[in-house]
């Protein structure tokens, strides 16, 4: 089942950079951010209400709520990054430099998480930066 989700985040991920492109056209890419994140904030927390979740709250550990601070902080980055980029770039170049973030995720997973990667899965990446490479330039 998580394939399948995983499947439907990409085709969501597709649909929002093209959106953002034409929606940003003539909106500040902060201003913009800020307007993309309040309408996530409101769906995340109206999944918390739908799914009646908001006992867990409490079960919260201090190390989660820590890494789960500074994972949104690194979303908040990301976003002000891409959204910059996407203004003032094509969208079929900013999208697969940003998608160059799998290769990113494999180094530190291998480095913080522990995580092998094997031979398969290097030369996935490397076929992905030529691949990414190539497409923008």
């Amino acid at each position: 089942m998580w394939a399948f989700f995983a499947f439907l985040s990409a085709i969501f991920a597709a649909l929002t950079s093209i959106l953002a492109k034409i929606g940003i056209s003539d909106v500040n890419s902060n201003l913009a951010t800020a307007i993309r994140t309040l309408v996530v904030v409101f769906m995340s927390w109206g999944m918390v209400a739908i799914t009646h979740s908001f006992s867990g709250i409490s079960d919260i550990s201090r190390k989660s709520w820590i890494f789960l601070i500074l994972s949104g902080l690194a979303t908040g980055a990301s976003w002000l990054c891409y959204y910059y980029a996407l203004q003032n770039g094509k969208a079929s170049q900013v999208v697969p430099i940003d998608k160059l973030s799998l290769i990113f995720t494999f180094v530190l997973a291998y480095f913080f998480l522990q995580e092998d990667i094997s031979a398969k899965s290097m030369i996935g990446c490397l076929l992905i930066t030529i691949g990414t490479l190539m497409t923008v330039w």
